[in-house]
């Protein structure tokens, strides 16, 4: 299973952009798809996750971040409204997907897209 993410780029404090990843490969179903983004000197963190309609996001994103997800395309979107310079860190996603031999829940990670938030 391959995840391809974009959307990433450089916005102003306040600004929005929208990440999108797409997902593509052999897998029986996708569980749950998530967003993470990690900070120079930092680790990886969960920014928001979707499993069957659920969603949870970090609190540091609650109400300004929104996940959606799409299953007859096998895409995940974020949409990151009132951006900030804390938010600025390279964003993964990820599927938790069954398939493979043997038959097992796994996990795939995109390859990661920049966003830069300047103040």
């Amino acid at each position: 299973v391959q995840l391809q993410a974009s959307g990433g780029g450089l916005v102003q404090t306040g600004e929005s952009l929208r990440l999108s990843c797409a997902v593509s490969g052999s897998f029986v179903s996708i569980a749950a798809m998530s967003w993470y983004r990690q900070a120079p000197g930092k680790q990886r963190d969960l920014v928001a996750e979707i499993s069957r309609g659920t969603t949870n996001y970090a609190g540091s994103v609650e109400g300004r971040f929104t996940i959606s997800r799409d299953n007859a395309k096998n895409t995940v979107d974020l949409q990151m409204n009132s951006l900030k310079p804390e938010d600025t860190a390279v964003y993964y996603c990820a599927v938790d997907f069954t398939g493979g031999s043997p038959l097992s829940l796994r996990r795939s990670w995109g390859q990661g897209t920049l966003v830069t938030v300047s103040s």
